[in-house]
């Protein structure tokens, strides 16, 4: 018995539970893309939900610890229950920042699309909430429940497809790391382009679901623009799958693009088919300082402007880099400086000498080094990879990723903290990102007591920028009442339309998003 009949015949009473749970045909026919479910929950009129939580339970969705049972006995119907779970739960219920964490029903792990549906199905007629999750390395709360409900975690749809060499892609599950992800495709003299901090723990799937940008976004874009086709399972159950991987496909509406970025609300991503790059053998990473943050942007541009080449250009600042050297041991190989910039690139030969000569030409420069070697490069890299470390030892900071346009970048930069000064006093704030696409990240520590006026100003003053209060990160629990700062009563209706639509029960991750109305 497989699990879309399980979705269909074990809710009715768990006396046949434990026979669905030994049936080594059900364990045997997971496939991770090939198998599908094309039906709808409204096809489940015969099953019989859990009791309803009482007023004194967790919430809409909430279930009280009498009703869990029922919970766990049904998902185990469809999962087995080795992958129900229910206790030490902290890593699914807790998110990086350790500033949002709430309790769950239970974890459920499905192992493919099939199982995936038929929890999604199961939750409609249950009236159950889901909370999607991938490596759960979030930072504005949008992969950790709030009230109650069910964490389903895709840690193990991990399959990785053959590497198309021709076209360059791969279908990989959504589980899988964004590390390992880089693995294929350099076995395949390949590269996969989106990289950042988290990409030991952070997934595929949660990738798509934030449209996670990073270091390389100034040469090759977002998470949307590597994908070629997904497959998911919508609110209403439903599956859809286009993994066909065609670059030119003109048949209406582009639903890879529409979840890429949704953070969970319209379904759950479970494979994704990924376009791959090919790999630059000359690496070249330089450190320069300037003593002025308008300086290092201007080299920003000076650089990019030139050079077709640059993977990354990373602004610091002096707080940030002082507190990595101190926290973690680092030294900075050149002087002290206001305003530091990581430029990185990539080519078929060695970009050294056009490097050093644009940067040697912006005014405000006191000093370069270029790594001629692997561990030299990852040094300096280490000077920016270890400021959210460093900031987070002094205590669970407030967290913004926001992008101001690059003409108003440096203003932005040295003005932000006297904003969050005027409202937090003695709170300390550290900025550093990615100057070429005006991607900063704000980290303000030691704003106890002050955290919705710290939120408030600081975003307030990213859209007097003309600027977005979210870069990378998604809006998740963390924005969700500032999101009519970007966008208009008309976007947000056409998004609530669009949710309404996929998600006609709401049981894709409440509360993320949007605002309660």
């Amino acid at each position: 018995m497989d699990a879309s009949q399980l979705a269909h015949e074990a809710f009715a009473g768990s006396d046949d539970l434990d026979t669905y749970r030994s049936d080594p045909a059900f364990e045997n026919r997971r496939q991770p893309f090939g198998r599908h479910l094309r039906h709808d929950a409204r096809r489940l009129t015969h099953v019989s939900p859990p009791p309803r939580a009482s007023d004194s339970t967790l919430g809409r969705y909430g279930y009280s610890e009498c009703v869990s049972g029922a919970i766990v006995e049904q998902l185990a119907a469809i999962v087995g229950s080795a992958n129900v779970l229910v206790a030490d739960l902290d890593r699914y219920e807790v998110d990086w920042t350790r500033r949002y964490s709430g309790r769950s029903a239970c974890v459920v792990r499905p192992a493919d699309t099939a199982e995936v549906a038929a929890i999604v199905a199961w939750a409609r007629r249950a009236g159950v909430a889901l909370v999607p999750q991938g490596g759960n390395t979030g930072l504005v709360g949008g992969s950790v429940p709030r009230g109650g409900e069910v964490v389903v975690s895709l840690e193990r749809m991990r399959h990785i497809g053959p590497v198309d060499a021709l076209s360059r892609q791969v279908t990989v599950g959504a589980g899988v790391t964004i590390h390992d992800l880089h693995e294929t495709a350099r076995a395949a003299g390949l590269r996969y382009a989106v990289d950042f901090g988290a990409r030991g723990s952070a997934t595929v799937g949660g990738s798509v679901a934030t449209n996670a940008g990073g270091i390389n976004v100034v040469r090759y874009g977002m998470t949307r623009q590597q994908i070629v086709g997904v497959e998911a399972v919508l609110g209403t159950g439903e599956v859809v799958s286009h993994l066909q991987g065609l670059v030119k496909d003109n048949t209406g509406f582009d639903l890879a693009s529409l979840l890429c970025g949704s953070e969970g609300t319209l379904g759950i991503v479970t494979a994704v088919r990924v376009r791959l790059v090919p790999e630059q053998p000359v690496r070249v990473t330089a450190l320069a300082g300037f003593d002025r943050v308008d300086a290092a942007v201007e080299a920003t541009a000076s650089v990019c402007r030139s050079l077709d080449t640059v993977d990354a250009a990373e602004l610091m600042l002096d707080s940030g880099v002082e507190l990595v050297e101190t926290t973690v041991g680092v030294e900075s190989p050149i002087p002290r400086a206001a305003a530091y910039l990581l430029v990185e690139c990539s080519a078929l030969d060695d970009q050294s000498e056009s490097l050093g000569s644009i940067l040697d030409s912006v005014s405000g420069l006191r000093d370069v080094a270029i790594a001629v070697t692997p561990s030299q490069r990852d040094a300096l890299w280490r000077l920016r990879d270890e400021h959210t470390p460093s900031i987070n030892t002094l205590g669970p900071p407030l967290k913004f990723d926001v992008t101001v346009p690059i003409d108003r970048l440096s203003g932005f930069v040295t003005s932000i903290g006297g904003v969050v000064s005027a409202v937090a006093p003695g709170a300390r704030t550290f900025v550093f990102g990615h100057a070429a696409d005006g991607n900063m990240h704000v980290n303000v520590s030691g704003a106890s007591g002050h955290d919705d006026q710290v939120t408030d100003a600081v975003l307030r003053a990213v859209v007097a920028e003309g600027g977005s209060i979210s870069a990378e990160h998604g809006i998740g629990v963390a924005k969700a009442r500032w999101l009519h700062l970007s966008r208009s009563a008309a976007e947000i209706e056409a998004m609530r339309a669009i949710k309404g639509a996929l998600d006609p029960d709401g049981v894709m991750n409440p509360g993320v998003l949007f605002a309660a109305v």
